[in-house]
């Protein structure tokens, strides 16, 4: 009776002390769990490792899950709904719950440390399609959880596609268009520069921009380009675009050669044209061809699209005087030079070499010196 007495006369402060206390203690159980730290947002390279970190405080009663969100749906949106998932194109795919693996694929795995209430997920051979957002999530309720994200970005060093130019063939005074498409985490940029950083002709030594538009080639225009896509990851990609320009022939050659007879004479020709060209030589209306007479190269290509022609006399003969032509013709024109060889009475060793005098008195008087040389041989043996 005493100490009921006593309970009944405690003062008012005091139970009200007591009951405050008892309000307390039950908050205290009844925390709301939070997400206490995130790792922040990750950039790997293709083949790298990287790791998640989610630590929750309150959270022990309460499921834990990793989960990714699809590339299109934004990850600030917070309701999702689980049980109609083939209606609602925003349903994350679950990799995780609690310590344990949800999803199949080796190169993910989970790990939890009870000391900091931490949940990391962990990729191993990050490919590009890992590249997303990422949610840790404590489920509290149907319609109630507490989430934050790790956005994952993977970077790759630029690929030139395969549908870009490789080589195009343009005739002069059109337009042509090289195109160079590539892609990389984070997009590359492209730019077009020349061999041997020559001049382009839009203008500079480079240019940037997908595709290199040139208005109305020139046959100067031909020759290597380089398409550079850059995006600072890895080496620059790079693929070489061959131009090539169609343009009828053009001769450089002619004019008067004057020989003596019985020499040689070579006649040259410089032609320029692509496609290659058939060249001919002419001498009075009939085209020449390899003989006793004549040694005709009807063409070897030296470099940039230039081709060399020749045609030599062997020995100069009154039928050999006159003109001669040189003519070079493609598919788009054709283009001739006049050669005119007229008689001298001094040898001309520019055009013909001078030791091929074979016919007149230096070649019987070599023959003749050789027969006297034998017979007198011959007499000593005897």
């Amino acid at each position: 009776m005493p100490d009921t007495i006593a309970t009944a006369a405690l003062p008012g402060s005091r139970r009200l002390f007591i009951g405050l206390l008892w309000v307390a203690s039950l908050c205290q159980g009844q925390r709301t769990p939070t997400i206490s730290y995130i790792t922040p947002s990750i950039t790997t390279k293709i083949g790298g490792t990287i790791e998640m970190d989610c630590s929750v405080l309150y959270a022990t009663e309460y499921p834990i899950l990793w989960v990714k969100l699809p590339s299109h749906c934004s990850a600030a949106r917070e309701t999702y709904n689980l049980r109609a998932q083939e209606s609602d194109s925003c349903t994350p795919v679950p990799l995780s719950s609690g310590s344990a693996l949800i999803v199949r694929d080796n190169r993910f795995s989970m790990r939890y440390d009870t000391a900091s209430s931490t949940y990391t997920l962990q990729i191993k051979d990050v490919q590009r399609p890992d590249e997303g957002t990422y949610q840790c999530q404590i489920i509290v309720a149907i319609n109630n959880k507490v989430t934050r994200h790790v956005r994952l970005d993977v970077s790759q060093p630029p690929v030139i596609a395969d549908n870009s130019t490789r080589s195009i063939v343009v005739q002069e005074g059109q337009e042509a268009k090289l195109i160079c498409h590539a892609s990389g985490a984070p997009p590359p940029s492209v730019a077009w520069r020349r061999q041997n950083n020559a001049i382009l002709p839009t203008g500079g030594i480079q240019y940037r921009g997908n595709v290199l538009t040139i208005n109305s080639v020139k046959k100067e225009d031909r020759g290597t380009y380089y398409c550079v896509a850059d995006n600072g990851i890895g080496k620059p990609a790079q693929r070489n675009v061959a131009v090539e320009v169609e343009f009828p022939p053009s001769v450089e050659g002619g004019g008067q050669i004057q020989q003596a007879m019985g020499y040689s004479v070579q006649m040259d020709c410089h032609v320029e044209a692509y496609p290659r060209p058939t060249i001919t030589w002419i001498h009075q209306g009939i085209q020449l061809s390899t003989n006793q007479i004549y040694a005709v190269d009807n063409g070897y290509v030296t470099a940039e699209d230039f081709t060399e022609t020749s045609v030599r006399v062997k020995r100069l003969g009154p039928r050999q005087l006159g003109k001669y032509l040189c003519r070079a013709q493609n598919k788009l024109g054709s283009s001739e030079k006049e050669f005119v060889i007229q008689e001298s009475y001094e040898p001309n060793c520019v055009v013909g070499l001078c030791g091929d005098f074979s016919s007149g008195c230096s070649g019987f008087k070599s023959l003749f010196s050789m027969l006297i040389t034998l017979s007198i041989l011959l007499v000593a043996v005897k």
